[in-house]
């Protein structure tokens, strides 16, 4: 039988990371691909107790349905612990808990964008978000990265240019693939710049509270009056990744849509994964932990810098975060990380070529994101040289 896909998804392509992630499976394999968080993050004794009692004590709660908006006492500790934390939330905000941040930035997606309708991105930007925007039939105008964010010159140009311009997509902290920090500067002249034309920002902060290196910024979000800014945040990096439980929260006319998209997409989530976060919000030091994660990160990103600079050639730039899980480095104009990532898979060293992260995912592209969040000092060196050595042998030096 010949099948006859929808539009919006004949010509959608997979991630080229969830690939990739098949050959990481290989125990042989070096990864320098994924972004999962270290596994000796994940508080385990703790939840597992926490997953005991609440089975035995708490079933029905623990294991029936719940509302789509989410567990009321976790959207109540998710919204102190935002304004606590990051200063966010005014009266015209509400929260919704969401089945992880991929699931919100697609549900506020499927309720803003109609074919045809701009949304603008950070180029590279994160594919898991430029997919969503895709499958809706938007189209996808990219402004380019400098060293403390997005361009806003060209992102006013770009606003200039482009019809039906509906949001802007921003990882502004720790930004997945670059990890590259938007300034303060720029995040106030972002929202300026968003308000004044009536564009939703959509803020994506996965990789917020991971912050290891300088000071922490003020999120976009926390410059809103409650009228511009949908602010996406997940448990993923802090907790652990296969819970599934992450969270909007924005004008309370765009999240009262997302919740009914919700109802649509999945119910609810999951009743367990929510209870388990909110018993270790509340009943652990979740901020330990996060300390704890930064300064395994912090220690793995400035390693995997120290080998980069010893196996590379000299003339491949590369980014220095003060968070997150991702490096980003560029060969420079004439080259394609593509042809070094094959070569590289076939001595099992895998990463992300960087045309993943671009609108136009079929150009080629001359950079590539590392992360080194899951490997060993040993693997980070064993794959860096390995990678350095391939990097010579194309650049011819």
């Amino acid at each position: 039988m010949e099948y006859i896909f929808s539009d919006r998804m004949k010509d959608m392509q997979g991630s080229a990371i969830r690939e990739i992630f098949k050959a990481a499976a290989d125990p042989q394999t070096i990864s320098l691909a994924g972004g999962n968080p270290a596994p000796e993050t994940f508080p385990n004794k703790e939840l597992a107790g926490i997953a005991k009692r609440l089975l035995e004590e708490q079933p029905v709660l623990a294991l029936q349905y719940g509302v789509t908006e989410g567990y009321p006492k976790l959207r109540e500790a998710i919204r102190a612990r935002l304004a606590e934390k990051e200063g966010i939330g005014t009266d015209a905000d509400d929260l919704i808990v969401v089945s992880g941040g991929q699931q919100g930035i697609e549900l506020t997606a499927k309720c803003l964008l109609n074919e045809g309708d701009t949304i603008i991105v950070e180029e590279p930007s994160f594919i898991g978000a430029l997919n969503a925007f895709r499958s809706f039939g938007a189209r996808l105008a990219g402004v380019p990265m400098q060293s403390d964010g997005m361009d806003m010159d060209a992102l006013r140009r770009v606003i200039a240019g482009h019809k039906n311009v509906k949001a802007i997509y921003t990882i502004p902290t720790h930004q997945n693939p670059s990890g590259i920090t938007m300034s303060a500067e720029k995040r106030r002249e972002l929202y300026g710049i968003a308000k004044q034309a009536g564009i939703v920002i959509l803020e994506d902060n996965p990789y917020g509270e991971l912050t290891f290196h300088g000071e922490k910024l003020p999120t976009v979000k926390s410059l809103d009056d409650g009228s511009t800014v949908v602010y996406c945040g997940s448990f993923s990096k802090v907790l652990a990744p296969g819970l599934r439980v992450g969270f909007c929260i924005g004008p309370k006319e765009i999240i009262a849509k997302d919740i009914i998209a919700k109802q649509i997409s999945d119910v609810h989530t999951p009743m367990l994964p929510q209870l388990l976060a909110y018993e270790y919000m509340t009943g652990f030091d979740m901020d330990a932990n996060i300390r704890k994660s930064a300064a395994l990160y912090a220690h793995k990103c400035d390693y995997m810098i120290e080998c980069i600079e010893r196996f590379f050639p000299a003339q491949v730039t590369h980014t220095t975060p003060n968070g997150g899980l991702f490096i980003w480095c560029d060969m420079g104009p004439g080259y394609d990380a593509m042809e070094v990532s094959r070569i590289c898979a076939a001595e099992k060293v895998v990463f992300v070529p960087g045309n993943t992260f671009m609108v136009d995912m079929n150009a080629p592209c001359s950079a590539f994101r590392l992360n080194y969040s899951t490997m060993s000092d040993q693997k980070i060196k064993q794959g860096i040289r390995i990678l350095g050595d391939t990097l010579k042998k194309i650049m011819g030096r």
